[in-house]
């Protein structure tokens, strides 16, 4: 029966719960593809000191495992009074999401022909103009690719969400399945509802920009 799904879908607690990984996994996927944009193009066309240690310091974060971090990174939060709140999970995810972000988009930009900016700069625009109105609209394939990657990561998150957030209203939608784990007893059919509402949004997201996911990803894997 639907009975478990009506009971998630009524619970004002559960509904919460997918509020809060709505809002924290957009904004982590709007503010990661910002800053992952800036900092790819910065990397692909530009020369600057330090440019190689930096990208190999990026690529290294890739390679420390999450758990790690979570002792420092919980005392980083208290003393910025964080503890709780939005602000806690945006900023962690990010740190999670933003290389992934900026090799692939650097990969994406180094496939585009610097001849695209240079010939905006001769009609009088700027970088700034050349990224925003011409190599972005181009690139929608790597941003789509990035963007889902980066929802996926911040939705799926459960060792953060539960060690940075304390009070119900504030907790995830895998921290939320995980508190339906009782003492005695499991809420199998509940854990099971909100493990297929939970999964939707991802794959709703793959469905719909399938094409432009697979091409993003192909296209930020070469060096052009």
């Amino acid at each position: 029966s639907l009975t478990a799904y009506v009971t998630v879908l009524t619970n004002s607690e559960t509904v919460r719960f997918f509020v809060n990984s709505y809002f924290v996994a957009g904004m982590v996927t709007i503010f990661t593809l910002i800053v992952g944009a800036l900092a790819g193009y910065s990397f692909s066309r530009y020369q600057f000191r330090f440019k190689r240690p930096l990208n190999m310091g990026i690529i290294s974060v890739q390679a420390v495992p999450p758990i790690t971090l979570l002792i420092p990174y919980f005392s980083l939060i208290v003393t910025l009074k964080l503890f709780n709140t939005y602000g806690a999970l945006v900023l962690t995810y990010m740190v999670l999401t933003l290389p992934y972000a900026i090799i692939m988009m650097t990969g994406y930009f180094n496939t585009l022909p610097r001849e695209l900016d240079e010939a905006v700069m001769i009609d009088g625009g700027s970088r700034m103009v050349a990224l925003w109105r011409v190599l972005i609209p181009i690139s929608l394939p790597g941003i789509v690719a990035v963007g889902i990657y980066t929802f996926m990561q911040a939705w799926n998150e459960f060792l953060f969400a539960l060690t940075l957030t304390k009070t119900v209203d504030m907790r995830t939608v895998p921290v939320g399945i995980q508190m339906l784990m009782g003492q005695h007893a499991y809420k199998w059919n509940e854990m099971m509802a909100m493990s297929v509402l939970g999964c939707l949004p991802v794959l709703l997201l793959f469905l719909f920009f399938q094409r432009y996911f697979m091409a993003g990803m192909t296209a930020g894997s070469v060096k052009g």
